[in-house]
């Protein structure tokens, strides 16, 4: 007879990558099989494409129990003897492959059976590693132009369509430039504090371009339809030129959020002061002409603007060259200046001072600049600056989270720019469609993946999460498998043996052993620092609102696995979706 409410027996299918072995569990929270289950028997149906296991209840060689558990999409040797056993808290089940689970055969065959409906595509999605890249062919193919929503409640986040995009390089330019040229100033004329200085004028964040990294998209803010920031008239925004001064000269105080450019010889003196909304502050002007010459439009804050140009290679097709890599430009607005101050702009008297003063950063700018490739998704220590404080950045309408911007003493980018995580946001509506660039990007996905890049890079397979704001130990990892394979489910009875059953398909995940250390007294916290130091374990920040998710989706789960499997040396154990 079959078992009455066989649905609360589970199973759980896994293969190890360049494994040629198929192991299966099967278990309930009341049996015991070492001691319930007698003439354990396991048969194979490959035609009917499941495992049947039956066995006898204890003192009742009558009463014959039966499962049946559906079969994955792998190729089965069936020459080969089933492996079994009963054990104190489930049944093990272990079968031989003709090929690992990863062999390049068995995902091109797989990939040839999936047509082109949007069924098998989502099952090809949840089936296949998420591999990150900037996505930038498939933006910028967009020739319509693309905005962006929220996932969660599909509110659209941006003003128009963005149409051009640049891809942000992966590399930290510093460290690289350093170790090419040498760090010393003297070395090479001190070229490689220059290249990075203007790679970092390269790629300022300016209104109608998305800047691309594997984990973001970048925004000018006057680019989102919504964005909480201060007011255009917030003071702590504005620049303020005292002209009151004894000696004539200019005392200007510049706030966060701006960029500048000097106009020299001018009998006032003045600093021109953009803030991040590409409109010029000054505390008081004399000249009342001279105020009005100086009002640029809020609508001139674009690629050639007066503050933001881009470089004239690495941009998609479609995004116009720009005047060059530099903030601090002479710029043909600034001549309406000249006709009112009658003096023009000062220009650099040799080659040597023109490469210069292109290279000059202003002191937002250097403060941020060992961060500005900073992957803040899942930010290092190098990324991180004692000057740059990173603000969540929520969903004007559902308030759930999207992203992060950088700020240095205030609520507004340092920079101009947000940074949406691809894993919080939608390329279209519905956000579920197909047409949806970021449909496979999720936290724990992107986690999973910048989890394995760090651990190739850094040669460790231990990690701790710390707060990106209070630099706490949150979430503490041990990689034990990086390349495994898993489906989960509930048993059939016997009567289903009679319908057809669809085989199953295994999700690529990664096994890990967590610590869940938000909660850790100070003691505890101390432990895990020396436990950090001891075995010389990797770093990294994150957001709290992220790290509180990922709590969650880390958490073990008891219906993947019996409970003797659960734990290893203490830790729990749990696997994240690649």
């Amino acid at each position: 007879m079959a078992i009455e409410n066989p649905r609360k027996w589970r199973f759980t299918w896994e293969a190890q990558s360049h494994s040629p072995t198929l192991k299966l569990f099967v278990f309930d929270s009341h049996t015991k099989p070492s001691i319930q289950c007698h003439d354990l028997k396991v048969n194979l149906s490959l035609s009917q494409a499941h495992v049947s296991i039956t066995w006898t209840q204890q003192h009742d060689s009558q009463n014959q129990s039966s499962l049946l558990i559906p079969m994955p999409k792998v190729l089965i040797d069936p020459e080969s003897p089933i492996s079994y056993r009963a054990l104190s808290d489930h049944i093990e089940v272990k079968l031989a492959l003709l090929l690992p689970i990863d062999h390049p055969i068995i995902a091109s065959s797989d990939s040839v059976l999936r047509l082109s409906d949007n069924a098998q595509i989502a099952e090809a999605d949840a089936t296949t590693p998420l591999v990150m890249d900037s996505d930038i062919n498939s933006l910028s193919s967009k020739k319509e132009g693309v905005h962006f929503y929220c996932k969660y409640c599909a509110t659209r986040l941006t003003k128009r369509p963005i149409r051009n995009f640049v891809e942000m390089p992966s590399v930290n330019w510093q460290e690289v430039a350093d170790n090419w040229f040498g760090a010393c100033c003297c070395s090479f004329g001190g070229i490689s504090e220059k290249l990075v200085n203007r790679y970092a004028n390269c790629y300022t964040c300016v209104t109608d371009v998305c800047l691309l990294t594997s984990t973001t998209v970048i925004l000018f803010i006057d680019d989102l339809e919504r964005g909480k920031f201060p007011e255009d008239d917030d003071p702590k925004y504005q620049v303020e030129v005292d002209f009151a001064s004894e000696d004539g000269s200019c005392e200007s105080t510049l706030h966060s959020g701006s960029v500048y450019g000097r106009i020299e010889g001018c009998d006032i003196q003045s600093d021109i002061i953009c803030d991040f909304r590409g409109k010029l502050r000054f505390k008081s002007l004399k000249d009342e002409t001279f105020r009005a010459t100086l009002q640029l439009n809020e609508g001139e804050t674009n690629g050639n603007s007066l503050f933001s140009t881009l470089p004239t290679s690495g941009l998609s097709e479609n995004v116009t060259s720009g005047s060059g890599c530099c903030v601090h430009t002479t710029h043909k607005s600034l001549h309406r200046v000249d006709e009112a101050c009658k003096h023009t702009l000062s220009e650099p008297s040799s080659p040597y001072e023109k490469t210069n003063r292109n290279t000059e950063l202003m002191a937002d700018q250097r403060s941020f600049l060992d961060g500005f490739l900073g992957n803040i998704f899942m930010a290092r220590s190098y990324n991180l600056s004692k000057d740059i404080e990173w603000i969540e950045f929520s969903c004007p309408c559902c308030s759930s989270l999207l992203g992060a911007y950088p700020c240095n003493g205030g609520d507004a980018p340092i920079d101009g720019g947000v940074r949406l995580f691809k894993c919080y946001i939608s390329t279209c509506l519905p956000i579920s469609g197909l047409d949806n660039i970021f449909r496979k990007y999720t936290l724990e996905r992107m986690f999973t993946n910048q989890l394995l890049e760090s651990a190739k890079d850094e040669l460790s397979f231990r990690t701790v999460v710390r707060d990106l704001k209070t630099k706490s130990p949150m979430l503490q990892i041990v990689l034990l498998n990086p390349n495994a394979w898993c489906s989960t489910g509930y048993c059939l009875g016997k009567g289903a043996s009679m319908e057809p059953i669809s085989k199953l398909d295994l999700q690529p995940i990664i096994k890990v052993l967590f610590s869940d250390c938000s909660n850790n007294s100070e003691s505890q916290s101390r432990m895990i620092e020396d436990w950090l130091t001891k075995n010389l374990a990797d770093e990294v920040f994150m957001l709290t609102n992220q790290i509180k998710e990922l709590i969650k989706l880390v958490s073990p789960t008891k219906d993947i696995l019996p409970p003797s499997c659960t734990s290893i040396e203490g830790l729990p154990l749990s696997s994240l979706w690649r």
